[in-house]
């Protein structure tokens, strides 16, 4: 149980779902927490970011702003699906083999968790939403089984791996040079470009710049945001998370997965090269001020991806990747007129809020 319990934002009715499952995906013990008025609703499947940080996820039960949707409004019209990801959160297991912590597996997992709402749900297809690293589950899941999904929501999409590295490089170097911090400089000078391949010493140092300069979040004089370290104490006041799974989330799970193995294959990744198609309606969201995952790299992926389905882009302007309350009102809205594609396309157009 979580140290300071939190009052539920909201409560689902005796006729819904409000239930947390424990299913075997992938040959280990994984857990979802499904959330619904109705089990007649249609299934939305939510895939977190991280690797290893189930930000919507289990811990998520009964609360309304999560870093990339709200929920509340959400659970009346979809049978809602987070899930913590193998390795992470309450889907973590000491005996879980370190070589089955790859992305192939994330993807074989998310198809084999998909596999299983339409069976329980009697449901054909399925909608399917994800943000941040979820986004390149998400990407792959689609072009494996287009057939299992109405429609697709990347939320902070990311295209590649190594393109973003190379933003993000950038980016960090320029802040330290604004801020004047010549260590900073120097540690980040130390470890050459992108594709980074002699695993986390280099891309450790990369990330360790980037959470001090705080790419994540957007603030300023007008636009004041949460905070990681607040949306992240959402999992010790939830009533469905111990501090067992607060520490699996953000060290076993980073230690189980963050390989120097993962580091390095995770760079070959690029939903440019490997996934030129969309066979089912996409919607990318960005945030206007995301310096974490760079929406250059998406908005050339959106002009050049081909598709029959319908495409939209659509920008918040009071966030950076993990998303402003304001803007997750809008982003739940979004992802409700996704309904539309149960019998209908979306146009091609570009939306700005």
């Amino acid at each position: 149980m979580g140290f300071f319990l939190r009052k539920p934002d909201f409560h689902i009715p005796a006729e819904g779902i409000d239930r947390i499952e424990t299913i075997t995906i992938g040959g280990i013990q994984q857990t979802i927490l499904i959330q619904s008025y109705s089990p007649k609703n249609p299934v939305l499947l939510f895939l977190h970011g991280g690797p290893s940080m189930p930000l919507p996820g289990v811990s998520s039960r009964g609360k309304d702003y999560t870093v990339a949707t709200n929920t509340k409004e959400l659970v009346k019209h979809f049978t809602v699906v987070f899930w913590d990801q193998r390795g992470t959160g309450k889907s973590y297991h000491k005996d879980i083999p370190q070589t089955s912590m790859t992305f192939d597996q994330l993807v074989s997992d998310a198809a084999e968790l998909t596999d299983f709402l339409r069976e329980t749900f009697s449901q054909e297809q399925i909608f399917l939403a994800a943000h941040s690293f979820g986004t390149l589950i998400g990407m792959y899941l689609l072009k494996k089984h287009p057939e299992k999904f109405h429609s697709y929501v990347g939320i902070s999409q990311i295209i590649s791996w190594t393109e973003n590295d190379s933003a993000a490089l950038s980016w960090v170097k320029e802040e330290a040079k604004r801020r004047g911090d010549y260590k900073a400089l120097n540690e980040l000078e130390e470890v050459g470009d992108p594709p980074f391949t002699e695993g986390y010493k280099q891309w450790g140092v990369l990330r360790k710049w980037q959470m001090k300069y705080n790419s994540m979040v957007y603030q300023d004089d007008t636009i004041k945001h949460p905070g990681l370290a607040k949306v992240s104490l959402g999992m010790l006041t939830s009533n469905d998370y111990g501090l067992a799974d607060v520490f699996h989330s953000f060290y076993s799970g980073f230690k189980l997965i963050y390989t120097d193995e993962f580091i390095r294959n995770i760079p070959k990744i690029n939903v440019q090269k490997d996934i030129p198609q969309a066979m089912v309606p996409v919607t990318f969201i960005h945030g206007r001020k995301d310096v974490h995952v760079h929406a250059h790299l998406v908005e050339e992926y959106f002009n050049t991806m081909k598709t029959t389905a319908g495409k939209r882009f659509i920008w918040t302007e009071k966030s950076s990747h993990l998303f402003h309350p304001d803007d997750t009102a809008l982003i739940e809205q979004h992802l409700i007129e996704e309904l539309k594609h149960i019998k209908a396309e979306v146009p091609i157009h570009e939306i700005h809020l």
